[in-house]
């Protein structure tokens, strides 16, 4: 998701000019300590799909090309410089020479060569690789020289330079396989439920202005921590330095109590969402999956919601009502012609009767007299999406229908939502790392791991579906951005008149960093708050968190 951008915050240093100093002062070293959400699924950059494992991959990964999550423009990383075909099947990159991946083995384009066909090896199911795949047909890659790669698509690509932000290039030769890296720092410990040690990886290519070998830090320490208030405690003791997503709650309790420490940059690209599962072979009555397949019922749900009510009570008013897969924050790509949600319990009623639902006295039935009534699953230990299934169990009781809740540890919910479909419905979030659609072609595509509500079909199996695929093949081709957003608008189009993901809202992009962080720049672009990691540092005052 992508195109113009927010304001940013103020950075940390503004804000504590004892900590102000140059970047070039002495200090530097230390280990810099946050926490993750939940366990990492992977370390394999080719198979990331959720956040904690995009965390290492960012921080470990090295990349051809990186967009800047400041200023929103790509920038070289292993790369000196690129050029893309006019057909926009053609990406040729000249490489730097010399580097090693952390464990010392030579980088070359044999290893570029390795991971494109990799990551575009369809038994492989890459997420990062749907991304690329706009047609039909092999991708080639060639090495003229050890410091050249040529790629070549079998469609053009939209915007394809931009897509190897998210390529972290493996090595074809080392025993260490994906854990030899080319980013700032390498895993040196992994302590499963614990925690994950990130140490300096000292082959890593970039130096400071002055020649100063990067990254400052010695090392970074990553939590294991689902519990939200627990995370904010240890922040505020001073035992971790930054949160990179700050709940609402917590974000106007540490503006009270120490200002500088919080940083909202407006509203972000991210959206908070609930979905049904049509997955046929899931393990749930199959009268149940007849209201999930239903358009009307779908619609219905969405028009009964109060996404007001959600962004002021549970957000504190740090959300906006959400239109759908584009936050309004991304002025290009979205579809400013589609109407703003409404909250009318009224009309979703009369449009249940169409579909052959009705009320008795307080409760809805189906036609077959079966109570309406479902589970919606979420992950354990997030206060606001607990509140947000909670508000909907009220808006949804207004109409007869009864809304259970489930939450489940994030390992437990991944099982179901990925290879159980063991669930009816769940709500979750989306982390957009790009304002470009091709961003979400692992979400569209019906062959994608991600297209949650019925996951990696083998044919489309609606002719919506088969559209939205054809929709996001064709922009990912197109050469003119009139033509890609013309073809992109129809999708949040097709998205707003199916709602397979019933979207609820977009959050203000909010995160908290310590004044012992020094260069801290927080972004509306994910991550917020460590983006620059090889550029912090920790001031000379040891104390870390927002008391201190």
């Amino acid at each position: 998701m992508r195109r113009v951008w927010i304001v940013l915050a103020l950075t940390f240093v503004s804000c504590w000019p004892a900590f102000a100093g140059p970047q070039t002062a002495d200090h530097s070293g230390g280990e810099l300590h946050f926490c993750l959400r939940g366990e990492p699924k992977t370390f394999n950059p080719l198979l990331v799909e959720e956040t904690s494992s995009e965390t290492i991959r960012y921080l470990t990964g090295g990349v051809l090309i990186r967009l800047n999550r400041q200023t929103q423009a790509l920038e070289p990383g292993l790369a000196t410089s690129w050029k893309v075909s006019a057909d926009g099947r053609t990406i040729k990159f000249h490489l730097r020479t010399g580097l090693h991946f952390s464990d010392g083995t030579p980088f070359t384009s044999e290893d570029v060569a390795y991971t494109m066909k990799a990551l575009m090896d369809p038994q492989l199911h890459s997420p990062t690789g749907d991304s690329f795949r706009s047609g039909e047909g092999q991708v080639t890659v060639q090495t003229p020289s050890a410091d050249s790669v040529v790629v070549t698509f079998p469609a053009p690509v939209a915007g394809l330079e931009r897509l190897f932000d998210q390529v972290a290039i493996l090595s074809a030769h080392s025993p260490k396989k994906e854990m030899a890296v080319l980013g700032p720092f390498y895993v040196a410990d992994y302590a499963p439920g614990s925690s994950i040690l990130l140490r300096r990886n000292t082959n890593y290519w970039k130096k400071d202005k002055e020649g100063k070998p990067l990254p400052y830090l010695d090392s970074i320490r990553l939590d294991i921590q689902r519990n939200r208030d627990i995370e904010l405690l240890r922040f505020r003791r001073g035992e971790i330095h930054l949160i990179d997503v700050l709940d609402a709650e917590y974000f106007d309790r540490l503006q009270k109590e120490t200002p500088a420490v919080a940083h909202d940059a407006g509203t972000g690209l991210d959206s908070e969402f609930v979905w049904f599962n049509q997955v046929p072979t899931a393990p749930f009555a199959e009268n149940k999956k007849a209201w999930f397949r239903s358009t009307e019922f779908r619609k219905a749900i969405s028009m009964a919601i109060n996404r007001d009510d959600l962004s002021r009570i549970v957000f504190g008013g740090h959300a906006r009502p959400a239109f759908g897969p584009v936050s309004p924050a991304n002025h290009f790509w979205f579809n400013s012609s589609l109407p703003a949600p409404q909250y009318d319990s009224a009309a979703a009623l009369r449009l249940l009767a169409q579909a052959g639902f009705r009320l008795e006295g307080s409760m809805l039935r189906d036609s077959s007299g079966n109570r309406v009534e479902f589970t919606v699953i979420t992950n354990s230990g997030n206060k606001s999406r607990e509140q947000m299934v909670a508000m909907i169990e009220q808006d949804l009781s207004q109409i007869g229908i009864k809304v259970n809740l489930v939450t489940l540890d994030f390992p437990s919910l991944i099982e179901r939502i990925t290879r159980t479909y063991d669930y009816e419905a769940c709500l979750l979030g989306l982390v957009n790392t790009d304002l470009d659609p091709n961003s979400q072609m692992n979400v569209w595509l019906s062959s994608a791991e991600n297209h949650q509500w019925n996951p990696k079909q083998s044919k489309p199996a609606t002719a919506w579906e088969a559209e939205l695929d054809r929709l996001m093949h064709a922009q990912a081709s197109a050469t003119s951005d009139k033509k890609r957003k013309a073809d992109w608008d129809r999708v949040q189009q097709i998205v707003a008149e199916q709602q397979p993901f019933i979207y609820l809202v977009n959050k203000d992009a909010m995160s908290a960093v310590s004044p012992a962080v020094v260069g801290s720049a927080p972004s509306v672009l994910d991550p917020h708050a460590f983006w620059n990691a090889e550029v912090l540092r920790l001031g000379a005052d040891p104390a870390l968190g927002a008391q201190k």
